[in-house]
Parts: structure tokens; C-alpha cells; sequence
């Protein structure tokens, strides 16, 4: 299963945390995991690469996780891009629902 934890802070989402297979298919053929891990790298990449936005970032292949805080004064379109994420995240969830858990936390 794919765990998603999404980070609410006092000012609006602040991060996320990804983590696990699916399970759904074989690798190679398991498009849950494709889903998910092209809206990880596509937001990651938006936030860096795109904004410029300082972020705590950690990423470790052998257990399949990736763990993004935003730093303060990361600005409002950081933050849009982590809603964005988090309402593919919840369509996702809704139709691979064995596949994907979502939870949240607050910061």
C-alpha cells in the first residue's frame, strides 16, 4: 500500500510524505504507483525547480519514500501546488481505494 501523509500547518497545507507499493500490479505495470509517482516528482519539481521555494526534502529509494516540508516564507503558490497534489492524491484514493492510504497531520 502507498502511504501518503499530507502536513496541515497554521497556515495552509506545509508538506507531504510518501511512502510504500501499491501492490497493484507488477513493477513495471503497476500504474497506482506510476500515478502517484508522477504527482510526487511533478509537485517536488514545481515547488524546487519552478518557484524556487526552499523545502526540507528527503528522498530514499530503498524505502520508497519521499518526505517534503516547506520552509517558512515558501509563499502561497507552494502552497497551491501541495492542494493540487493532495486532491489528485484523494481522486486516486477514491478509485484504488485497497491501494492508497491517505492521512493527515498537523504541524
Amino acid at each position: 500500500m502507498i502511504n501518503v501523509l499530507i502536513r496541515r500547518g497554521a497556515d495552509g497545507l506545509a508538506g507531504f510524505r510518501v511512502s510504500g507499493h501499491s501492490g497493484y500490479a507488477e513493477a513495471g505495470r503497476d500504474i497506482v504507483c506510476a500515478a502517484v509517482s508522477s504527482a510526487v516528482s511533478m509537485t517536488v519539481n514545481g515547488i524546487t525547480e519552478i518557484l524556487g521555494a526552499e523545502t526540507d526534502l528527503a528522498v530514499d529509494e530503498r524505502s520508497a519514500t519521499v518526505d517534503m516540508l516547506l520552509k517558512k516564507g515558501s509563499g502561497r503558490q507552494a502552497e497551491v501546488l501541495i492542494e493540487i497534489f493532495e486532491m489528485h492524491i484523494r481522486s486516486l484514493r477514491e478509485q484504488y481505494p485497497k491501494y492508497i492510504s491517505l492521512t493527515y497531520l498537523e504541524v
